[in-house]
């Protein structure tokens, strides 16, 4: 019996290493400090990176778990602070820590992170993506507009864009994850994005989940939670980030 709970107790121990552990990191943007979690693979490196942009709730532990699992798949990950250490509760607390976020401040912050990453000399400088979830979705879509270097860019039902003189700035690989059921991100949404950036010859990925609406991929939204869909998500996420980033 003792022999079986030592077995046990190693294996519990061995997985509790798997997952990666964070440490807190500041960086500058502009006058302000930013605080960001930083997540590092084991090995020896230089890994590729990403930026990692939280939802409207701020970042939570959820957040910190995606970021966590991305450094298990061999990426440093950058899971920064939007709302200057602030977490939502509430939705009410959520909308209001989202509307009060200044936009350019915000893409400042991203500017800030994307050079604190290529700061890093564990980082391969030419391999650093972003992704997002929710309201991070849509700023990670900024990041795509705004850096042109980036490398991959996963966009998990965030805000889009279709002018055509905004998209031309874009060279990264867009991979996009949206719900059929979504109210505020709609197929028809979806679908002119997807059309606008394939008219300029930009590499693009859309998956749609018929059953899905907003926020699909978080188990904390009890009823709109797809645990499959979430999964597939992952999946092809994995997959496409190890095309990108990992050549």
């Amino acid at each position: 019996m003792k022999k079986i709970c030592l077995l046990i107790f190693v294996a519990l121990f061995a997985s509790s290493c798997l997952a990666a552990d964070g440490k807190p990191v500041s960086y500058k943007s502009g006058d302000e400090t930013v605080q960001a979690v930083l997540y590092t693979p084991s090995g020896n490196g230089p890994f590729p990176a990403l930026i990692v942009i939280h939802e409207y709730w701020g970042l939570n532990d959820w957040v910190k778990e995606q970021a966590s699992k991305l450094t298990d798949q061999g990426y440093e990950a950058l899971a920064i602070d939007l709302y200057r250490g602030k977490v939502a509760t509430t939705p009410d607390m959520a909308h209001e820590l989202m509307r009060g976020v200044p936009e350019d401040r915000a893409k400042r912050d991203l500017h800030a992170a994307f050079e604190f990453l290529q700061s890093q000399p564990n980082v391969r400088k030419n391999r650093i993506g972003a992704i997002g979830w929710c309201m991070g979705g849509g700023y990670a879509l900024d990041v795509a507009l705004d850096e042109p270097t980036l490398a991959a860019d996963v966009i998990n039902y965030g805000h889009l864009a279709t002018d055509p003189e905004a998209l031309k700035k874009i060279n990264a690989p867009i991979l996009g994850f949206f719900g059929a059921q979504d109210r505020g991100i709609t197929p028809d949404d979806v679908h002119k994005f997807e059309a606008a950036m394939k008219q300029q010859s930009k590499k693009i990925d859309i998956k749609i989940y018929d059953d899905a609406g907003h926020a699909f991929e978080n188990p904390n939204n009890k009823d709109g939670y797809r645990a499959a869909d979430a999964a597939d998500a992952w999946q092809r996420t994995v997959n496409f980030l190890a095309d990108t980033l990992k050549k």
